[in-house]
């Protein structure tokens, strides 16, 4: 399904102001008594939310919108596309799988319905770095290897670890995260409930909760 616009790829980028696509994934581990989620903390001298707690992710690359293709159904390439540019929805899940391998050295098996895209957020005004993240919900049965051997991980977050899915919020995390959180804990406590996508965006001055919807 072709996405609807295509976004300019060579004008003079100034970062503070130009809105890059993004994905970020959250793995939910389910081997314990209690729902996990790993999270990891971004440095001290990050431009963008230093210090914070944060999923796994990062912005969308050129390369990402020629990698090979990610299986995702009609109704998620759909949800993916609206006020998106073309191949938005593919090079997103692609996104998504490469920063979680580069940033924990897991890898996820891409296979269809292997997660769920359940949150879209842009970073509002003013803030040094912009981006329009799509978040995805993956089960971390779905990694061919240990959950705990973080070996081969970049060094772009520290302090990797599962967290306990009622404790996620103890950890100094960004606004947009404790809200994320709290959309995770809903669905994993009716996983089967038809739930539409949460956007959160800016217009006006303005900040808006809107439905993404199929």
């Amino acid at each position: 399904m072709p996405c609807g616009h295509t976004r300019g790829m060579t004008e003079p980028i100034d970062k503070s102001k130009i809105i890059r696509d993004a994905a970020t994934i959250i793995l939910l581990r389910h081997d314990k008594n209690n729902p996990q989620v790993l999270m990891g903390q971004r440095g001290a001298k990050a431009v963008f939310m230093p210090n914070k707690f944060v999923f796994p992710g990062g912005a969308v690359d050129r390369a990402d919108y020629t990698a090979p293709p990610v299986e995702i159904d009609a109704k998620t390439t759909g949800l993916l596309c609206q006020h998106a540019p073309n191949g938005a929805a593919q090079a997103l899940c692609t996104a998504a799988l490469r920063e979680l391998s580069e940033e924990t050295g897991l890898v996820l098996n891409p296979q269809q319905n292997a997660f769920r895209f359940m949150f879209r957020a842009v970073t509002p005004p003013g803030r040094p770095r912009r981006f329009d993240a799509r978040f995805f919900l993956a089960d971390a049965a779905g990694i061919n290897s240990p959950l705990d051997d973080f070996s081969n991980a970049s060094d772009e977050l520290s302090h990797l670890h599962w967290i306990d899915l009622a404790e996620a919020k103890s950890l100094d995390l960004p606004f947009i995260t404790e809200v994320v959180l709290s959309e995770v804990i809903a669905i994993t406590n009716n996983p089967a409930q038809p739930r539409d996508v949460p956007f959160f965006r800016h217009d006006g001055g303005q900040s808006h909760f809107s439905l993404l919807t199929a």
